[in-house]
């Protein structure tokens, strides 16, 4: 989205938003009264109130768009810890010959991972050489009975699975607040600051309070853009249960 933080940015919008608290005070000064009356101020705040209507139903459109992007990438690394945690069992029950590929497995893990929470939007896809030597070893493996036939099929299924998964994680963590539309949405919002302090006299009551409003929309912007990086920042998706998935094996 941006080369800044999530909290870096909001912390500049929150600046620019108590700059236009300011900014009304001044122009509130500076323009002759004769374009402060009644009128004007009708005008302005039909004005500035059918922005904060659009800009109130963006922004929870916003909130409520980013969160289920969130939970939808998180819901995949769920589903991508259970295809390995069900990958595993399902060569332990193929026999001894599929020992090798769990332990191909567990050193591939961490790599695999990794990739995943680095690539942040930033690094073109890529594979990991450890991973997909687990799927051509499971591919190469030559099942002796029925069973290791089906466990094989099996095997070769999630994997394949755990393949498309990892790819359209990949391609929905690509799904962005493009640069324009914040840009847009903090000049709406830097408008309706300024009507604030436009016609009022800004003592240290109003100050504070404005400064809360301020606050808490930079606040929403926070949360719209960290629940669109899942895996950076303050929010991020734990790797923990991924990168523990798989016990040790035994001697």
């Amino acid at each position: 989205m941006t080369d800044m933080s999530p909290l870096a940015l909001s912390g500049i919008i929150f600046a620019l938003l108590l700059a236009g608290i300011f900014v009304g005070a001044l122009l509130r000064k500076a323009l002759p009264q004769t374009h402060l009356g009644d009128d004007t101020q009708d005008v302005v705040r039909l004005g500035a109130g059918l922005i904060a209507t659009i800009g109130g139903l963006l922004l929870g459109l916003l909130i409520a768009s980013a969160k289920g992007s969130y939970d939808r990438e998180s819901s995949q690394v769920k589903q991508i810890t259970a295809d390995i945690i069900l990958l595993d069992n399902l060569l332990k029950n193929y026999g001894p010959e599929a020992l090798p590929i769990r332990n191909q497995m567990r050193s591939a893990i961490g790599p695999f991972v990794d990739r995943i929470w680095h690539e942040q939007n930033t690094e073109p896809f890529s594979t990991v050489p450890q991973a997909e030597q687990v799927y051509l070893n499971i591919q190469a493996l030559s099942p002796n009975n029925d069973l290791q036939r089906s466990l094989q099929a099996r095997a070769a299924q999630v994997s394949t699975s755990l393949a498309q998964t990892r790819v359209l994680l990949f391609v929905e963590s690509a799904n962005i607040l493009p640069k324009p539309f914040l840009a847009i949405l903090v000049f709406w919002l830097f408008v309706i600051f300024v009507t604030f302090s436009l016609f009022s006299p800004l003592n240290t009551t109003g100050l504070v309070f404005l400064s809360l409003f301020a606050f808490s929309a930079a606040c929403a912007l926070f949360l719209i853009l960290e629940l669109n990086s899942p895996f950076a920042g303050l929010m991020q998706i734990s790797s923990d249960q991924l990168r523990n998935a798989l016990a040790p094996l035994g001697p």
